[in-house]
């Protein structure tokens, strides 16, 4: 009789066993590989226009559903004590797209339009950091770009970029959006023209690669939040910047008629700043006007450890170990930016 009951309680014992480990198995499978199991709150829950996006992170990873996913040290939820936030990080040197030097975790629009169609892309975030290395006679030393619409097709070239940039020691950092031109011709000649939002615009730099320039009074700090509203609307481009304690900034761009398709439109700010490397392209008279066109959002950094003897405007010289990602977050070669609020969607008319 013993013996019955014995193998009656080892009977139930595998039986319950095998039951838990299926179980545990069906769990493992609803989990995402690169979502760390303690997580349980994703990007997509605090956020929740993520299956709008594909994203490019920092280490090369692509991923094309965002719903219920999140990866560790690039792609992930925190909270600041009050809230949940989306973070976006990325290293100076990872592995980035075809048409780039510099790494990003950035999200990428899937729907895409032209300027006459429109669309709209709000966000409301705070940059956490930026590269502490860097050139400061290089214009994007120490810089993230945070929004931006970019062409997918032509020269590929960005309407628009929207920057957060801080020097070193300084506590107060300038943001400044940027046109490239749709150059008209060789694409080698492009520039961007940079306009100040709130501190100096991207043409403001060092005496020397280590003399940093003087530290916007009215600029904004890691970790100060701002928003920002990208509205195109039957093929004009209308911006708006707000931050608390900061004047509210608004702009308007004609993305259908050029502003620079003539030698005598350069403005001074781009003899100045592209003198060096030779690029003083005219834009075609239309601008971008019927090319397909999409937005971004996230974390672009925009340092690397190119020599700024190569190209003293893009080509930043910051410190990257060699790629290794785990040194470059410990050592601050990296950029990190938290959005808590943002929408995509149609063009609106403007003060509507």
């Amino acid at each position: 009789m013993d013996a019955i009951i014995v193998k009656s309680f080892v009977r139930s014992l595998l039986s319950l066993t095998l039951i838990v480990v299926l179980n545990s198995c069906l769990d493992t499978t609803k989990k995402t590989n690169d979502q760390d199991s303690e997580a349980t709150i994703y990007p997509s829950d605090v956020i929740p226009f993520m299956d709008e996006w594909k994203i490019l992170l920092g280490d090369g990873t692509h991923r094309d559903t965002l719903m219920n996913y999140a990866k560790k040290d690039f792609f992930y939820v925190a909270n600041d004590g009050k809230q949940d936030w989306v973070v976006y990080k990325t290293p100076n040197s990872g592995i980035t797209s075809r048409t780039s030097s510099n790494t990003r975790t950035e999200l990428g629009q899937k729907k895409h339009w032209t300027p006459e169609i429109g669309g709209k892309l709000t966000g409301t975030l705070k940059v956490m950091h930026v590269s502490t290395s860097g050139d400061a006679r290089v214009a994007a030393s120490y810089s993230v770009v945070v929004g931006q619409i970019h062409s997918d097709e032509g020269h590929e070239n960005e309407p628009i970029k929207i920057f957060y940039k801080k020097f070193p020691g300084h506590t107060k950092g300038s943001v400044f959006w940027n046109y490239e031109i749709n150059t008209e011709g060789d694409n080698s000649k492009r520039w961007d023209y940079s306009t100040a939002v709130w501190g100096h615009d991207m043409s403001v730099v060092g005496s020397d690669s280590k003399t940093y320039p003087e530290e916007p009074k009215d600029g904004i700090e890691i970790g100060e939040k701002f928003s920002y509203e990208i509205n195109v609307y039957e093929g004009i481009m209308y911006l708006t910047f707000k931050s608390e304690g900061h004047e509210t900034k608004t702009f308007t761009k004609n993305l259908l008629k050029s502003d620079f398709s003539k030698k005598s439109d350069i403005p001074q700010q781009i003899w100045t700043l592209y003198a060096a490397i030779g690029r003083d392209g005219v834009e075609r008279e239309n601008a971008y006007a019927g090319e397909i066109q999409y937005f971004k959002q996230g974390a672009y950094n925009q340092t690397n450890g190119k020599s700024p003897e190569e190209n003293i405007v893009w080509s930043t010289g910051s410190e990257t170990y060699n790629g290794d990602i785990a040194k470059q977050y410990a050592n601050g070669s990296y950029t990190e930016v938290w959005f808590k609020e943002a929408t995509v969607g149609e063009g609106t008319a403007p003060n509507k």
